[in-house]
C-alpha cells in the first residue's frame, strides 16, 4: 500500500512539529506542514494529499474559512479534513463534522494515538 500523504495546517510550530513526528514515526506517513491558511491552500492545490489535519483557530484565515475554500475548489474538495480544536466540546465537534469535516480532534491530543485517530476518521485501515 502506498504511503499516505498528510498536510498539517497549524499556526503553532510546536503543534506542527509534534504532530508531524507522531504521524511519520507511528504511521510511516509522509507529512507536509503549513503555518497558516494561505500556505496550506497553496500546498493542497499543488500536492497529491490523502488528508489534511487543520487547526480551527488561526490568525488571518481560520480553519473553517480554509475548509470552505477547500470545499469550493473541485481539485481539493475530495481531500478529507480532520480539525484540531482547543474547543473540545461535543457541540463544537458536531458543528465541524456537520459542515463536512471527516472529524475533529481535541487539543491537546495524545501523540501516541494521533495517527490511529486520524486514520479512523478518514476510514483508513488501522
Amino acid at each position: 500500500m502506498p504511503t499516505k500523504r498528510v498536510l498539517i495546517i497549524d499556526d503553532d510550530p510546536f503543534i506542527r512539529e509534534v504532530a508531524q513526528t507522531c504521524l511519520e514515526v507511528t504511521a510511516g506517513w509522509e507529512v507536509l506542514t503549513a503555518p497558516g491558511g494561505p500556505e496550506g491552500l497553496a500546498l493542497a492545490a499543488t500536492e497529491q494529499l490523502d488528508a489534511i489535519v487543520l487547526d480551527v483557530m488561526m490568525p488571518g484565515m481560520d480553519g473553517p474559512t480554509v475548509f470552505a475554500r477547500l470545499q469550493a475548489d473541485e481539485a481539493t474538495r475530495g481531500i478529507p479534513v480532520v480539525f484540531l480544536t482547543a474547543k473540545a466540546g461535543a457541540d463544537e465537534r458536531a458543528r465541524l463534522t456537520a459542515a463536512g469535516a471527516a472529524g475533529a480532534l481535541e487539543k491537546p491530543f495524545d501523540p501516541r494515538t494521533l495517527a490511529q485517530r486520524v486514520a479512523a476518521f478518514v476510514g483508513w485501515p488501522a
